[in-house]
């Protein structure tokens, strides 16, 4: 017979909730957060009703500013891909001891210590204006945040797997060929395609500090209070989110490579009809 947990057990929930609840509070009062501080709101929707209808005649520029932005993003999610794979095989406990792991894991800590606009900031600063600071820093970004996304999708690996390959003598090159890269790479494809939709809203405000892209045309726009044509290339980037979340979909669909213990498992047939 299954003896009962113990009581104490039951009041874990709430003891969360409690700790939770203490910390909103904490943080509210201490950021000085009041119902009275939202009276402001209300202009949001005076700009709103300024900006609309969008301005038309932006749409034009508004396409050729996007195509710029996805080529800085598309430029950037590749570049940091490349580097970020062996810095996220690295980082994987599971392969890798601590002598590895640590200093790989401290690398992309400090990439992801910096926010992808202060990113841009540095390289304008090294390269100058332009797309290629954009694009240089969108790579960089990618390799801190996928880097740590990749160790953790191959760390939650169903390690039966990786220690019946490693007992029959397999080198680590070999495990990491046939075991951890086909059974991870599901993970790795969805992560590539986020990386690359948020280096696109990424790069939409590279511009703010003169990084290239869409936001050079939204943060001048801004300026003169011209905000039907600040909603016109706002529209461009939201539709071009959309584009991208649906064609990710189709290509998730097409590319998604079946894992072992899926391909393993027997198919239901279905009743005769």
């Amino acid at each position: 017979m299954t003896p009962p947990p113990p009581r104490h057990r039951n009041f874990a929930p709430l003891i969360v909730a409690a700790v939770l609840l203490a910390l909103t509070a904490w943080s509210a009062l201490a950021l000085e957060i009041r119902p009275g501080r939202l009276g402001g709101i209300g202009n949001l929707f005076q700009i709103l009703g300024e900006a609309i209808p969008p301005d038309t005649t932006l749409v034009g520029v508004a396409v050729e500013a996007i195509v710029e932005t996805l080529q800085i993003a598309f430029l950037g999610t590749a570049m940091g891909t490349v580097l970020a794979l062996p810095l996220g095989l690295l980082g994987a406990r599971n392969i890798f001891g601590r002598g590895v792991t640590v200093p790989a894991r401290v690398v992309l800590a400090g990439i992801r210590t910096l926010p992808a606009l202060l990113w841009a900031v540095l390289f304008v600063v090294a390269v100058g204006l332009g797309p290629l600071a954009g694009v240089l820093a969108a790579g960089v970004y990618t390799v801190g945040y996928l880097g740590k996304l990749q160790y953790e999708s191959i760390e939650g690996m169903d390690p039966a797997a990786i220690h019946a390959v490693g007992s029959a003598g397999a080198s680590r090159v070999q495990l990491i060929r046939y075991v951890v890269l086909p059974e991870s790479a599901n993970h790795i494809l969805s992560q590539i395609l986020f990386m690359f939709e948020h280096n696109v809203r990424a790069s939409s405000i590279f511009g703010f500090v003169g990084a290239g892209g869409i936001g050079f045309y939204i943060a001048n726009y801004l300026t003169v209070f011209r905000y039907q044509s600040v909603l016109t290339l706002l529209l461009a980037v939201f539709v071009t989110i959309l584009v991208i979340d649906y064609l990710s979909v189709l290509v998730r669909d097409r590319f998604l490579v079946p894992s072992r213990s899926s391909a393993a498992r027997p198919r239901r047939r279905r009743p005769a009809s």
